[in-house]
């Protein structure tokens, strides 16, 4: 007898050739896309990462960066959050066990990192908040939560058990979503899940917003989070609000020229709410330009966590062609947010907030560009290429050689990092360690059955050298 179909919407997949969420992009965004989970193994095959673990702790000790430790005690249940920066002695006290550390935009302090987001293109870029990493010791976790935005959480090094539960989309019914009390941590008090999954090295998993969900860290392991910006309907307003008062027409105001005598003077008759809607439009953006403009500047701004600082003293426009011909280029700061949008005459470009009209190709090039060199400066209209001097003049783009740039990153590649634990593998067991033969960089060291761990403690001696990438 032939096994009966199940009705139950299938939510994991394997990816394939040409088709890295096991399905072509514009079926997952008509079936899964703030829809329902998919688990899609093998997303990334062979996926390496391109950050170490003592390359995120290392940068979790830098001014300017987000960062949380966060700390379980399993048989009290209790939870210890810390933010960064940290001081680089935090970590090797760490235990070997029940911790994360979170970092936020990664992206935007590794190109390796950043680079990732490419393979995201069939969403709008827009849309994109950041890369969060976060390395977990073995059992680590942040608890079972939900999340108010799409993610994409790519397994990178190591495994992890994600639990989620898919009650709503697959039966229906809405999960208990309340938190507990005794946290400072968003907690939810109550977690049924509905799948177990163990994810391995380029592993995908897409969670809608309000899945609870649940990972915990079968072995040391590092996750990327990709995140997407959602403001909500009160973030949208506020904004919008703020725009129109600072644009508001003083002389545009309520008005009744056609008043009749009121039946009861104490009244806010039905007349007078229909001249108030009026009055109101008035100020409405009636203009989709308009209101193309300010959602513009508000999403390139919105929940941004850096700052583009002006340059001092920006090259001459000459300067630029001159510094591209012989091998430079425009390189975008990686704080800087763009896109673009079609307005009735051409487009208009968005960047951090500001906004330039210009003809649709340049719109276009700028806004996904992170490079320029010469032959796309010159393709560019002498509107463009003015549009470019200005972000230039404002610290958005920045002339760099990239023969300096990729030196700099081998240079910083053979440096030291800080270190999370070291273990030396031995083939006889040490039975005795000379005290006298251990240097005083030597946090700790613990004789195993099967080799020695050795904890180092290294102190730069740049205070200024910094293992992030900007």
């Amino acid at each position: 007898m032939a096994a009966r179909k199940s009705s139950a919407p299938l939510i994991e997949v394997t990816a394939r050739p040409g088709q890295p969420l096991g399905m072509a992009p514009a079926t997952f965004l008509r079936d899964f896309w703030q829809k329902r989970p998919l688990l899609i193994r093998n997303a990334f095959p062979d996926f390496q990462t391109p950050v170490q673990p003592e390359d995120l702790a290392g940068l979790a000790c830098e001014e300017g960066v987000l960062a949380r430790l966060i700390e379980h005690d399993k048989a009290q249940d209790g939870w210890r959050v810390r933010t960064g920066p940290f001081q680089e002695d935090v970590f090797p006290a760490l235990p070997d066990h029940d911790w994360t550390l979170l970092v936020q935009d990664v992206d935007k302090w590794d190109p390796d990192v950043r680079a990732l987001i490419e393979h995201f293109s069939f969403l709008p870029r827009w849309r994109m908040d950041d890369v969060m990493i976060s390395f977990a010791a073995t059992g680590g976790s942040v608890g079972a939560h939900v999340d108010q935005y799409d993610v994409f959480l790519l397994q990178a090094h190591g495994h992890r058990r994600w639990q989620i539960d898919a009650s709503e989309s697959i039966k229906g019914r809405q999960p208990p979503l309340g938190f507990r009390p005794d946290v400072e941590l968003k907690l939810l008090k109550v977690f049924k899940p509905t799948h177990d999954w163990v994810l391995a090295p380029g592993d995908m998993l897409y969670l809608p917003p309000n899945v609870p969900h649940h990972g915990v860290a079968e072995d040391p392991c590092l996750t990327f989070s990709f995140g997407m910006r959602a403001p909500s309907s009160a973030e949208l307003i506020s904004d919008y609000l703020d725009t129109l008062i600072a644009d508001a027409d003083e002389n545009i105001r309520y008005q009744d020229a056609d008043l009749k005598v009121p039946a009861d003077p104490n009244e806010i008759d039905t007349v007078a709410m229909a001249r108030v809607i009026t009055a109101l439009n008035a100020i409405r953006m009636n203009d989709p330009d308009k209101l193309g403009d300010w959602f513009g500047r508000f999403i390139t701004t919105y929940r941004a966590a850096g700052e583009v600082m002006a340059h001092q003293a920006a090259p001459a426009a000459e300067e630029v062609v001159e510094a591209l011909a012989s091998g430079m280029l425009l390189q975008r700061h990686p704080w800087a947010r763009l896109a673009w949008r079609r307005a009735k005459r051409g487009a208009s470009l968005y960047v951090s907030g500001q906004d330039f009209a210009l003809p649709v190709k340049d719109a276009q090039r700028l806004a996904g560009a992170e490079q320029l060199d010469a032959a796309a400066y010159r393709g560019l209209s002498d509107k463009g290429r003015a549009v470019v001097q200005q972000l230039l003049v404002g610290g958005v783009f920045q002339l760099i050689d990239p023969n300096e740039v990729y030196e700099a990153e081998d240079e910083e590649d053979s440096e030291d990092a800080v270190v999370l634990g070291e273990v030396v593998e031995g083939r006889d067991r040490v039975e005795a360690i000379d005290a006298d033969a251990v240097s005083d960089d030597v946090h700790s060291v613990t004789v195993h059955d099967d080799g020695i761990e050795v904890i180092v403690n290294f102190e730069d001696d740049d205070e200024d050298d910094s293992t992030g990438r900007a």
